[in-house]
């Protein structure tokens, strides 16, 4: 290991990866408090939203469990029914993974709302809302949004928020107390402002797009597909 260390390539080459190692590191972080900084001003308080008229209230699906909502997941909609009680809004954009006819987040979702006193025509489905990304291309390409109040968690709220905005929509994202998660749902959303941030800048296209289904003007049932995205 000595005569290694002896050898300058060798010593370059450590160097180098060090030094990359760092840029990345510096990155991450510096990425990472920008998105949290820039979403700070868009996070509001339910004190607050009786204040606020949104086109719609977006959940971001988090999985189901025997097909009913997971815990993370019910705490969302949770916070969405507690939301669409102080009358921000009329509509929800139910938004999660439907790829597979027997694994459907968004009728679940659906349903818990209406099991909860929810209009079932008031809830639009986005059955390809594969992740965070896709979500707020398709409420603003397929689904008409300008101006929306998210839930999820806080600690994935920032880059819901994010997404939506640098996509072109007015949005917001309900500042509430939540369950506490394990450290890796920070580490893993760490990497995945990052992704994002890039995505923002190169806006691919999602998985599927789709007609046009404008949600302040068309009728909820046109999302009704329980067997296709």
């Amino acid at each position: 290991m000595k005569k290694l260390f002896k050898n300058k390539k060798f010593k370059i080459f450590v160097i180098s990866v060090l030094c990359v190692g760092i840029l990345c590191a510096g990155a991450v972080i510096g990425i990472n408090a920008y998105m949290i900084s820039y979403v700070s001003d868009y996070l509001i308080e339910a004190d607050d939203l009786g204040n606020y008229s949104f086109d719609c209230i977006t959940v971001l699906g988090a999985g189901l469990w025997d097909g009913e909502p997971s815990p993370m997941l019910k705490e969302r909609l949770d916070f969405a029914l507690e939301a669409y009680k102080t009358g921000c809004s009329t509509k929800f954009l139910m938004s999660g993974d439907h790829g597979r006819e027997d694994y459907d987040e968004v009728n679940a979702m659906k349903d818990y709302v209406a099991e909860n006193g929810v209009d079932k025509d008031s809830v639009f489905l986005d059955h390809a809302g594969f992740s965070t990304y896709e979500t707020m291309y398709r409420a603003r390409d397929v689904f008409k949004v300008e101006k929306t109040l998210i839930i999820t968690q806080k600690y994935h709220l920032y880059r819901a928020v994010y997404n939506a905005r640098k996509l072109g929509i007015e949005a917001y994202g309900f500042d509430r107390e939540e369950l506490q998660y394990p450290i890796y749902n920070d580490l893993r959303e760490s990497a995945a402002r990052v992704k994002d941030f890039f995505y923002c800048i190169a806006e691919p296209a999602p998985t599927y797009l789709g007609d046009e289904i404008p949600i302040k003007t068309a009728s909820a049932v046109l999302t009704d597909d329980k067997t296709k995205v």
